[in-house]
């Protein structure tokens, strides 16, 4: 049976506990829209909050500690999140790497690392402007994709790809789907050459700008098995746009 699409949306460093009623909104929607498969990234704040007030679809975080614990102040490690009640991790988002300077390594241990505490992993990847003007774009996620997948037993099964060209990200700019295509076949192409036959499960989402207008268009291009959504995400009426979209491709 083919996988469903996976809609997650990433509140990033936003979000209150006002806010956990779009959460019970959103969560509401997603009984009736079985044909797409939804989860929220709230900041660590509100996982245990919105785990409690949205039981239907997935909670998880944006992003974990490499070790199970220490003197790392203000980190959370993967347990904790285990502990609140996230079902998932985020790790390698561009903002991450570029703000904090993680590398494919920091990224792959945190997957590791969450894998270990019973997480499933979203592994983010994408290049930036200038690598992609200099027609580096598949090799630099190739790389990256090599560099901070997790490599452990059964990995590929609890592990999902997001491509998110970093110049896309919170812009309002998009490639067009023909890129976003070229783009994921390339990952596929990677995930079976690390992972085998396994690889050619595992969801890759796009994520980069993606709104309730052009939803539709970006998770029908090939390969797309769901998005990554930023901005969009934070209220429920947007969000509820691209999980009807997904919805309505599911059921074609």
């Amino acid at each position: 049976m083919a996988q469903r699409l996976y809609i997650v949306g990433n509140w990033k460093m936003q979000g209150t506990r006002a806010m956990l009623s779009e959460a019970r909104a959103i969560d509401r929607a997603a009984e009736r829209l079985i044909k797409a498969e939804v989860a929220l990234a709230p900041p660590f704040t509100l996982i245990h909050a919105t785990r409690k007030e949205a039981g239907l679809i997935g909670v998880g975080a944006q992003d974990c500690h490499a070790a199970e614990g220490g003197a790392h102040t203000g980190d959370i490690s993967a347990p904790m999140l285990k502990d609140a009640g996230a079902g998932f991790v985020i790790v390698g988002h561009s903002e991450r790497r570029a703000d904090h300077g993680e590398t494919d390594a920091d990224v792959k241990a945190k997957a590791e690392a969450a894998l270990a505490a019973g997480l499933a992993v979203i592994v983010c990847v994408g290049e930036t402007e200038a690598q992609r003007d200099a027609g580096e774009a598949e090799s630099v996620v190739a790389a990256q994709l090599d560099g901070s997948l997790p490599r452990a037993e059964g990995a590929a099964d609890k592990v999902t790809v997001a491509y998110e060209p970093v110049w896309a990200i919170g812009t309002g700019r998009t490639p067009t789907v023909e890129d976003v295509g070229q783009m994921h076949r390339s990952i596929r192409a990677r995930l079976t050459d690390i992972y085998g036959e396994a690889g050619a499960h595992v969801r890759i989402l796009y994520g980069g700008s993606v709104k309730p207008d052009n939803a539709a268009e970006l998770l029908a291009a090939d390969e797309v098995g769901g998005a990554l959504v930023g901005g969009a995400s934070l209220t429920a009426e947007s969000f509820l746009g691209i999980i009807v979209a997904a919805a309505e491709l599911g059921e074609g």
